[in-house]
């Protein structure tokens, strides 16, 4: 069978192999293919007669799929899979397959470094030393920011899935108190720093707030000038989930009043960032270019999720479907 991954590059740089899917089919591996949806030529051309197409972030819509007779499985390279027509797939007896849990720890641990940077500053002291600060000071030490301690400070978490759960467990080992907004509660987890509350709550009497939850209508622009109206003055947000949580411009106003202390945010709502993006002129803004994700343990990890989701789909037991 004919293989075909339309943009490789993010997921394997170099330094991982594609053996395990190669093993399975023919398989040909491009670096990045160019979407446009007034032509789609380049991804039509690309997956030919191929019967199986893996896509990290190249759109697959429903127009592309009358050009692709041979097509019977879609093996989406991340968690999210918005980027096909599901819906379409479906009619045309297409299976596509995600990586659901590839990346909880990556994620978490991102979550967290993203947090003390903006407690302890790391960056910007070691920059400070090395042009010179530290030498030419009066006196023993200095600082260039309120340093913050953790510990006894509450974090609330928006989302308490696997990452949500493991940015906690973290959180917990640092001193910290946890509540947690969750349609879905696993009261088990509840303990004298832990527990679940509704959002009012959250929002009320959190230190730090951490963004774990799926993008939906509902959770669509969930932070914004009436919710943060609702935080403590001086809150921090930290979002390594969907960009489209926050309202980007509503943010930025916070931030520069000094209603939210600092940002911390490794996704926006448009990617790669566009240039008038209001939080890169917000003070006190931390943005890392999506790389939660992008451990190399991560990585492998989703390349081997992603050759059991195949061998799966051709011994007749797809697993991971998001289209049934």
């Amino acid at each position: 069978m004919l293989g075909v991954i339309l943009d490789g590059y993010t997921l394997n740089p170099g330094d991982l192999g594609w053996d395990a899917l190669s093993a399975l089919c023919d398989l040909t591996v491009y670096d990045r293919t160019a979407f446009d949806i007034s032509g789609l030529d380049e991804i039509v051309r690309r997956v030919g007669d191929a019967e199986i197409v893996f896509t990290n972030k190249t759109p697959i819509p429903a127009e592309a799929f009358s050009a692709m007779p041979h097509l019977k499985y879609i093996g989406v390279l991340a968690t999210g899979y918005n980027i096909v027509d599901v819906e379409a797939a479906g009619k045309r007896g297409i299976v596509v397959t995600n990586i659901p849990t590839y990346g909880t720890d990556s994620v978490a641990q991102m979550t967290i470094a993203l947090l003390l940077e903006m407690c302890n500053h790391v960056s910007a002291h070691d920059q400070a030393v090395k042009r010179g600060d530290w030498a030419k000071s009066p006196d023993w030490c200095f600082w260039t920011y309120p340093l913050i301690e953790l510990a006894g400070k509450t974090i609330g978490i928006i989302g308490m899935g696997k990452i949500g759960q493991a940015t906690a467990k973290i959180a917990q080992a640092l001193g910290m108190n946890v509540l947690a907004v969750d349609s879905f509660q696993i009261k088990e987890l509840e303990n004298a720093h832990f527990r679940y509350v509704g959002l009012e709550d959250l929002l009320a009497n959190s230190d730090v707030i951490s963004l774990h939850c799926p993008l939906l209508e509902s959770t669509k622009g969930i932070i914004n000038k009436n919710t943060i109206a609702k935080m403590k003055n001086g809150v921090m947000i930290i979002n390594a989930s969907r960009g489209q949580l926050v309202v980007e411009e509503e943010l930025s106003e916070a931030l520069n009043s000094g209603k939210v202390a600092g940002a911390a945010l490794d996704v926006v709502s448009s990617e790669p960032i566009k240039g008038d993006n209001p939080l890169l002129r917000a003070k006190n803004c931390i943005i890392t270019p999506h790389i939660a994700w992008a451990p190399v343990e991560s990585r492998r990890r989703m390349i081997n999720i992603a050759a059991d989701n195949l061998k799966q789909f051709l011994s007749g037991n797809p697993v991971n479907v998001v289209n049934n």
